[in-house]
């Protein structure tokens, strides 16, 4: 997921201060802790590091947006413990062949109390197809036949294998079999959309409105824009008797150390991605008071490249700044949370990659000066004080420190002059989409459990998802194999050849896999991220 995913996926986010609501609208005092009857009102209390862009399931792309979606949206399925479950779905049949999937809806109601139907789904994946929705993740649906075609503009949507067979049935074709399917109709843009609303109101999803109409454990009760959002537990839902939390109070505060001021005076509850993360000031006082939770994570750090700039278009200096980050020197000396430096596209978390692929080393000074050398020779560069890189960061305390130990780095032993520029979170979105960048920090988390989901973002320029202008036809090949592969070992050896291709031209410079860090209340239960960074409300509960 991307500008992450994770945002996202976003290791750590940051600096302007959004002090309002910091106590949700009253004083801890008085903040609902308990009901009038003198039991826990089972309200919880969090931060974001921002506003969410979207809350459109099928137009949202980054983790603030996926906090939301999660717990207010329930698709077909869902992932808890690493295992597929249904949610949505009350039964799955799946062909011998495994094309073709069956989807029996459970009775199921909206908020506004209207059935769920098979046609909500066909909408909504039919909405994110059509190539005038521009739905960055468009491309998560096309393992379904006639997918691709539809949405690239040279296929019809009447070609496309969604089929209503009745209203609580969900016939789905696939071109390929794929073996991560039940885990991709848990995603965000496999989620429903109340379709009658959708049809009669384009900007449904804008506001926390009566038009915002959802299935999930919780309803969009107020959405305050840049200062709160508040979720409440939704009683049309299936399950909701199994839904602990009455209230989930989530303001929006972008500075970390304003986020952990917070949590240490007890007006949060949990301190941790997507729900901001731990600053790096607090960490060894966290580990000290043995409260810091750090967990695996399938996510990944990156600097991405413009391989269309002036001097990161070409191939050698991007290998050269690639291979001139101290990645252990950081992670010992800057972020501090048991990382691992990132040697690869993929994390080590994923199935198959666990290993090392010996694409470079790090901090390695010496090939990283030849290949500055052999870039400025092609570029007709005699000193390297004439590269100007702008390095791009999102405002965060954390990205700044990463961006300055790396800046610093770069001029020391390369003699190139790096300037860091920042940007609020949306604005800098849309100069990273534009390519309005030299070099510019992202993260991407798993958005399901298998390597492809790292690797197929790059698959062509114009993949929403990609923002780096680069794409290479051996690379987007491999792919295409190994999606009509089914041996599971040579299908893996297939995406670590298009690894392989990307890492010998560098649109991205691994830094270093995630780990997850987060604290909470001992009266908080049930609340952890997964190892692709979801937390399921549904499942959290209060218990003072």
């Amino acid at each position: 997921m991307k500008k992450n995913n994770f945002l996202l996926l976003s290791l750590l986010l940051a600096l302007s201060v959004v002090l309002a609501a910091c106590n949700f609208g009253g004083s801890k005092e008085d903040s609902g802790s308990t009901s009038t009857d003198g039991t826990s009102s089972k309200e919880l209390n969090l931060v974001l590091t921002s506003e969410p862009p979207s809350l459109h399931p099928q137009l949202a792309t980054d983790s603030a947006s996926n906090a939301i979606l999660q717990n207010v949206f329930e698709g077909l399925t869902t992932v808890k413990d690493g295992e597929v479950v249904k949610a949505m779905a009350e039964d799955i049949q799946v062909s011998e062949d495994n094309l073709t999937y069956t989807f029996t809806l459970r009775d199921a109601k909206w908020s506004n109390g209207d059935t769920v139907t098979a046609q909500d789904f066909e909408y909504a994946w039919k909405f994110a197809l059509n190539p005038a929705s521009a739905s960055e993740y468009a491309s998560i649906l096309y393992p379904i036949k006639g997918a691709q075609s539809y949405n690239e503009g040279e296929g019809a949507v009447e070609d496309v294998a969604i089929k209503v067979v009745d209203e609580k049935t969900l016939e789905v074709t696939l071109e390929n079999p794929t073996p991560y399917f039940l885990e991709l109709t848990a995603f965000k843009t496999y989620y429903p959309i109340h379709s009658k609303t959708a049809e009669a109101n384009a900007n449904w999803a804008a506001d926390a409105g009566d038009n915002y109409i959802t299935n999930g454990p919780f309803t969009l009760a107020d959405w305050q824009h840049s200062g709160s959002i508040t979720l409440e537990k939704n009683e049309t839902y299936w399950d909701a008797a199994n839904v602990a939390l009455n209230k989930v109070n989530i303001s929006m505060v972008e500075n970390e150390a304003t986020a952990a001021t917070m949590f240490d005076a007890g007006e949060i509850d949990f301190l941790g991605a997507p729900y901001q993360t731990v600053g790096l000031d607090v960490i060894n006082r966290y580990k000290e008071e043995g409260i810091l939770n750090i967990q695996d994570y399938a996510a990944i750090y990156v600097y991405k490249f413009n391989t269309t700039g002036e001097f990161t278009k070409n191939a050698n200096i991007r290998k050269a700044l690639t291979l001139a980050i101290d990645r252990q020197g950081l992670i010992d000396n800057i972020t501090k949370g048991e990382q691992t430096p990132a040697l690869g596209m993929v994390p080590k978390a994923i199935k198959g990659f666990e290993e090392d692929r010996g694409y470079f080393k790090d901090n390695d000074l010496e090939e990283a000066k030849k290949a500055l050398a052999a870039g400025m020779q092609e570029l007709g560069i005699t000193d390297p004080s004439q590269i100007q890189i702008n390095l791009s960061i999102n405002t965060s305390e954390a990205h700044a420190a990463i961006a300055q130990f790396v800046q610093e780095g770069w001029h020391k032993n390369l003699g190139i002059d790096v300037t860091i520029d920042n940007s609020e979170w949306q604005v800098y979105l849309d100069k990273v989409s534009n390519l309005d960048y030299d070099v510019a920090r992202m993260g991407w988390i798993a958005d399901y459990n298998d390597a492809y989901t790292f690797l197929e973002q790059y698959d062509s320029a114009k993949n929403g998802n990609n923002d780096t202008g680069w794409e290479h036809p051996e690379y987007a090949s491999l792919l295409k194999q190994s999606i009509t592969e089914t041996d599971a070992d040579a299908r893996i050896e297939l995406l670590k050849q298009a690894e392989a291709v990307a890492m010998s031209e560098f649109p991205i410079a691994p830094v270093y896999y995630y780990t997850n860090l987060f604290v909470k209340k001992d009266y908080v239960k049930n609340m952890a991220p997964d190892s692709l960074g979801n937390v399921q409300l549904k499942y959290v509960d209060i218990n003072k």
